[in-house]
């Protein structure tokens, strides 16, 4: 992709609607990066997996070898100040990625 950016900066706040029952205006977010958290060895997907490999009989379901994508989408945590809702917003592809004090120079700005 020729618009792939080999950098993005976010701000570390970020002034945005809040559309939680309390706000419902535009409030002071604090910006960090989503993590997935760790798969639960409890989910119903993860249990149907392991009662279908427990035996003999080898690799049941498929697993998965043409990887094509060299980054993945950059998705930003933003937490209202006000009252500690959570929103997520996916952002654009890059390979780096960077918190910063000061808002990114030019028209991209989150």
């Amino acid at each position: 992709c020729a618009s792939l950016s080999s950098m993005v900066n976010a701000p570390k706040t970020l002034r945005t609607f809040c559309k939680s029952a309390t706000c419902k205006s535009h409030q002071v977010f604090k910006v960090t990066q989503y993590k997935a958290g760790k798969a639960s060895l409890v989910a119903q997907g993860k249990r149907r997996y392991d009662s279908k490999q427990q035996g003999f009989g080898g690799q049941t379901k498929p697993v998965f070898h043409k990887k094509a994508k060299t980054t993945k989408k950059i998705t930003l945590r933003l937490t209202c100040t006000a009252c500690k809702t959570v929103r997520l917003k996916p952002i654009k592809r890059a390979k780096h990625f960077e918190i910063c004090d000061k808002k990114p120079k030019g028209k991209q700005t989150y």
